[in-house]
């Protein structure tokens, strides 16, 4: 069972882990933000009851700038929702601090320049894949520590199930099972 208090804002890792979390749900907002800024800046809208409330404004579906910044919103829809999963089950495995921090630091760097360079200031490749890349390099890596670290438990288990001389199991964490004497 995992221990609660790696859900705490004690624990520098689940500090950081929210932390850049809210900090990328914000960006997300912030992306739905320009999206509008460029609906209202060229009067193109996706809808005809929203394109009647502004003089001469028009339904268009096709309009480059403002897709760029939606194709920019899908991105994010498609891989930060997978990064609070991933990096959720990254905590329970109690990771190095260090380690953990920067690697949410970093995912969440990568995630912004992506958006930076492919909705506000569009530069050329390979700009944005080495922005995309980066960051899904840290969530892979995340979940492949978590896939190892199941590993690990079910592992340890079995053991723990064909060896009842060790007593009860008092804790199970990637470095192996704790036991309480009976």
């Amino acid at each position: 069972m995992a221990n609660m208090g790696l859900l705490s804002r004690d624990n520098p890792v689940f500090a950081a882990y929210a932390f850049y979390s809210a900090l990328l749900a914000f960006k997300m907002l912030a992306v739905v933000l320009l999206t509008a800024r460029q609906r209202f800046k060229k009067s193109i809208f996706a809808s005809p009851e929203d394109a009647k409330m502004h003089p001469k404004a028009k339904v268009k579906h096709d309009d480059p700038d403002i897709e760029r910044v939606r194709r920019a919103h899908l991105n994010d829809l498609e891989n930060i929702p997978m990064f609070w999963i991933v990096g959720l089950l990254y905590v329970l495995t109690e990771p190095s601090a260090f380690l953990a921090i920067n690697l949410f630091r970093a995912y969440f760097v990568a995630r912004s320049l992506h958006t930076f360079v492919y909705a506000v200031i569009v530069l050329p490749q390979p700009s944005r894949a080495l922005a995309f890349f980066a960051g899904l390099g840290v969530t892979i890596y995340m979940a492949v520590q978590d896939y190892r670290n199941q590993f690990l438990v079910i592992y340890y288990l079995a053991f723990a199930a064909a060896s009842t001389s060790h007593g009860t199991i008092s804790k199970v964490t990637a470095n192996g099972i704790e036991f309480s004497k009976r």
